[in-house]
């Protein structure tokens, strides 16, 4: 049975942010946009939630889809509504982070990805959409001091 109904609903995406190195030595992976909005910029992988999938499996899939990036595993950071953060439409994301020892592992910008590539923490370039805010929160949260002090998630 279809249900309608007479309000919009909001799309839902995962956006990962996924470090990599060492404590005190950190990099983020980024990709670069290929399609509009926002084409060309960098930002984190991430993307829309498919009607038949758990929010989790979006951020797997999509994490893999744009950087070739598996087996990382990801922990529900914090969840971002801003009414504008996305000039498509209404959209929530959830953020998911995790961590790789390994020194940036190699990774291909794939399907709506142009490029994907590891940036120092401290030296990110311009983002795409909210992901300078979600980036900085996460970066003063107590789960990025776990990862910077001891290499644990």
């Amino acid at each position: 049975m279809d249900y309608t109904y007479k309000y919009p609903r909001p799309a839902v995406t995962a956006d990962c942010l996924v470090l990599a190195g060492k404590p005190g030595k950190l990099s983020l992976l980024l990709i670069q946009r290929k399609n509009r909005p926002f084409e060309g910029m960098w930002a984190l992988p991430g993307g829309f939630m498919d009607m038949d999938e758990k929010i989790e499996e979006t951020a797997v899939r999509e994490l893999q889809e744009e950087t070739g990036l598996s087996g990382i595993k990801l922990s529900q950071f914090r969840v971002y509504s801003e009414i504008d953060r996305d000039p498509r439409g209404r959209t929530v994301t959830l953020v998911f982070y995790g961590y790789t020892g390994e020194k940036n592992p190699q990774v291909e910008g794939s399907t709506d990805a142009g490029n994907a590539r590891w940036f120092d923490v401290e030296d990110l370039p311009p983002l795409a959409f909210d992901h300078s805010i979600i980036i900085g929160d996460f970066l003063r949260s107590p789960q990025f001091s776990e990862i910077f002090k001891s290499g644990n998630m």
